[in-house]
């Protein structure tokens, strides 16, 4: 069985408080692991893991996603930019827009290129959050 498979077992896709902390945790060191060396960290549980924290929903985790998805050109590909947007674009493009950073500017722009090439038609939360639930069963 692989990280990933393990990973859903035990906290599903959406963990309670204290694994979502664990979550994080495991995110940061395999995006850590990733940019260290690519193929270092493990890309299929650094997207479950963005999963789960989309659908958690919170704005504080977007720059965490955003890192991971960046960690490599695999994780890059791998991790879907909507899974920025558990809160929802608008709320997550003003949230970036506000954080002040080098960083957030980068995802915003990322965000927005993404939005004019028309990766976001149709997209919700909650339509994604379906999508990804059935990926998952």
């Amino acid at each position: 069985m692989d990280e990933d498979e393990v990973w859903l077992q035990r906290h599903g896709l959406h963990p309670d408080a204290r694994g979502l902390a664990e979550v994080r945790e495991l995110l940061a060191e395999q995006t850590r692991l990733e940019r260290g060396a690519q193929g270092d960290g493990y890309t299929p549980l650094m997207k479950l893991c963005c999963v789960q924290l989309f659908l958690a929903g919170a704005l504080d985790d977007v720059l965490l996603i955003w890192r991971a998805k960046t960690a490599s050109f695999d994780a890059d590909c791998s991790i879907d930019i909507q899974l920025l947007c558990g809160a929802g674009l608008q709320r997550t493009k003003t949230y970036l827009a506000s954080y002040g950073s080098e960083e957030a500017e980068s995802a915003l722009r990322r965000l927005r290129f993404c939005e004019e090439a028309e990766d976001f038609v149709d997209f919700s939360p909650e339509q994604r959050s379906a999508l990804y639930a059935a990926y998952y069963a």
